[in-house]
């Protein structure tokens, strides 16, 4: 018979903790065709594009600022090579709109000009300095907990991103890294991700402290089959999104009247 579990409600995502990293494997590779190199004897994860060029990889550091994810794109055609990293403590959820949009069929028939409009658009400003001037490489949420910084690139043409959540200055809580090749389309899904106000959901004992004192949090129930098959209800719609249409059946003769039902 079906039950009640508690689930905890954390906005803004960015504070949520990481989640499960499932949430990410799990569609690249069973709705994406990712191959897994498997080695029981190292603890990481290797996925593999179905074309060999891009790769997913995750390495657990006992350093939790250093960067657990690292999803790397070789060069191919007019694109070149690109990488972006995250730490350990980033949401699952906001690695998965950037594979997602990786992985999409078609890219975006269209891309913003501007790169922080969604930013912009859920309220993100330029940060000030300690001088009071903006910054306009620069965006930072509403809380000020959240942050995208822009840098040179040391070819002095492309511009690497930097995305970072941390609280009065202390150590960051997750840091994220973007390579200035990277396509807008991945670098728009990313931002998309950060702005977006829809919550994100965690068991009671894995949210994070930070979460609590500077965040919003509600506590709900959910059936426990909503939870433990939202992935697999992911996965079948990644695996709907590469399924092609099926051509319509074309007219064949005078259309049969159905059936009357036996009372």
């Amino acid at each position: 018979m079906p039950h009640d579990i508690d689930v905890v409600l954390v906005a803004p995502r960015y504070l949520a903790g990481p989640g499960d990293p499932a949430w990410v494997t799990v569609p690249l590779h069973r709705a994406c065709r990712w191959s897994t190199a498997e080695d029981p004897l190292v603890p990481r994860v290797i996925l593999t594009s179905p074309d060999q060029l891009a790769q997913l990889r995750i390495a657990p550091d006992p350093d939790p600022a250093e960067p657990w994810w690292t999803l790397r794109h070789a060069h191919h055609g007019d694109q070149r090579a690109w990488s972006m990293t995250f730490d350990a403590h980033t949401p699952v959820e906001i690695i998965a709109a950037v594979t997602d949009a990786l992985t999409a069929p078609a890219p975006p028939p269209m891309t913003p000009d501007d790169p922080y409009e969604p930013l912009r658009a859920a309220n993100w400003h330029a940060p000030r300095h300690h001088d009071g001037h903006t910054s306009p490489e620069g965006m930072s949420s509403p809380d000020g907990l959240a942050r995208v910084d822009r840098t040179l690139h040391e070819d002095g043409r492309t511009a690497n991103w930097i995305v970072e959540t941390s609280v009065h200055h202390r150590p960051a809580v997750w840091r994220a890294y973007v390579d200035g090749n990277t396509p807008p389309q991945l670098v728009t899904a990313l931002f998309e991700a950060l702005a977006d106000t829809e919550p994100l959901v965690r068991e009671p004992h894995r949210v994070p402290q930070l979460a609590v004192t500077h965040g919003r949090t509600t506590t709900g129930k959910v059936v426990a089959g909503t939870l433990a098959f939202a992935l697999e209800h992911r996965t079948a719609a990644l695996v709907q999104r590469h399924t092609p249409a099926s051509p319509a059946t074309p007219p064949c003769g005078p259309r049969a009247s159905r059936p009357r039902r036996a009372r």
